[in-house]
């Protein structure tokens, strides 16, 4: 039987989703992560925005136009949060973010087969392996309806890490969760984690951080890893101080600057990349301003900008929302801004030399991201590891040639 497991939002989804690939399989099924004719669909939901939610709503229709007679089975963030929006005919089993393992004795009980306790290392589809090293979060962003849905942090064995790490073919790997900066909840922490990790030859790439986890004990355990890749997405939010109060941000603007000439001490050559909201709750247009000038202060290599989107159960909910055509005209004002900044670093790298991994192949260019992310083109076909001279822009990154 053919099973596709269709994922919808965040990284630790994607594991999670993998991981319900490879238990499927181990129970004689097929399975893809696209959609297309299969017998049953694991569709994972998302809920980190309206439009998420929506999209999540629209998959059980969508995956049963290609066999109106398939069985489906829904989990994660948009049905923790309403169940019922996803019982409709067709539907088996609706779960949640949490225990996904449930779905796969769903299954089994269906079809035949014993119950999931629970599940194993991901099937790996990619050449950057991403591993979960934790789930949920205890910050509890006024904007932000994850923590209620995924819990409070609950962080995996720094043994079973390594083990997973070490049995992994992949020539990278991306420590992902919904907050790894929380990782190990005190106990010597992701550090502790990191400094665990020299044995490996493998690229080591992390996640989304806070700026609570940066220090000079943290920058030095990855700058003694054999192969880090020093590219830190740094969450930001905001660049006004009384944004990032309102959003129950925990640090600064100078704060957060501090964070970033730190990292770039350790690693002058790294990228840091970020996340910024438009149009939140009571944001003027000086706080505004505030965030467009600190992407070319902090000196960004990337910036992933969004709309402010209110969620039902979240403190910000209820705060006065800006209207809608204004938190449209900041978001393209951010995207330009971003697009402008990820350009200038990209050009002041032209002529250097970074180790690529070769991802993709179209039949002209083989494709990958250096260690600072980068996305690089190199004509003809190449695998594995090499290295790369930077040359100009090219489609949606830079064109290079191989150094022998």
């Amino acid at each position: 039987m053919k099973a596709v497991v269709f994922t919808l939002g965040c990284k630790v989804n994607e594991v999670e989703s993998a991981q319900i690939s490879a238990e499927l399989e181990k129970r004689g099924f097929q399975t893809s992560d696209g959609l297309s004719y299969a017998d049953i669909y694991v569709l994972n939901t998302c809920a980190v925005t309206k439009e998420a939610e929506r999209k999540s709503r629209q998959l059980v229709a969508r995956a049963l136009k290609f066999n109106p007679a398939a069985r489906v089975y829904v989990c994660g963030c948009a049905s923790q949060k309403c169940a019922a929006q996803f019982e409709k005919e067709g539907v088996c089993f609706v779960g949640g973010a949490r225990d996904k393992q449930q779905i796969v004795s769903a299954i089994a009980n269906d079809l035949g087969g014993g119950a999931c306790l629970s599940l194993g290392y991901p099937k790996q589809f990619k050449t950057r392996a991403f591993i979960k090293i934790e789930d949920g979060c205890d910050n509890f962003c006024s904007y932000c309806v994850i923590p209620y849905l995924r819990g409070r942090v609950k962080s995996r064995s720094i043994g079973d890490i390594a083990d997973e790490i070490a049995k992994c073919s992949s020539p990278e790997i991306v420590l992902t969760g919904i907050n790894i900066s929380a990782y190990g909840n005190g106990n010597g922490g992701l550090t502790a984690l990191i400094d665990a990790l020299g044995f490996t030859e493998k690229r080591v790439r992390l996640g989304s951080l806070e700026c609570n986890v940066i220090d000079g004990q943290f920058l030095t355990a990855l700058k003694n890893l054999k192969d880090f890749a020093p590219q830190f997405h740094l969450s930001l939010q905001s660049g006004s101080d009384k944004v990032l109060r309102a959003m129950n941000r925990h640090y600064t603007r100078r704060e957060y600057l501090e964070k970033c000439s730190l990292i770039y001490s350790y690693f002058p050559n790294g990228a840091i990349t970020t996340d910024i909201i438009a149009g939140f709750c009571g944001e003027t247009d000086n706080d505004f301003a505030e965030s467009v000038s600190i992407i070319e202060e902090a000196g960004f290599a990337r910036v992933h900008a969004f709309a402010f989107s209110p969620r039902e159960g979240t403190k910000a909910y209820s705060m006065p929302d800006l209207p809608k055509e204004v938190k449209s005209q900041r978001l393209q004002t951010l995207l330009q801004a971003g697009k402008n900044a990820e350009q200038k670093y990209i050009n002041n790298r032209l002529g250097r030399e970074y180790a690529l991994i070769s991802e993709e192949y179209d039949g002209q260019y083989t494709s990958g991201y250096t260690e600072n992310y980068i996305k690089v083109y190199v004509a003809g076909k190449r695998e594995g590891k090499i290295k790369v001279k930077l040359q100009s822009p090219f489609r949606d990154g830079v064109i290079a040639t191989e150094v022998e």
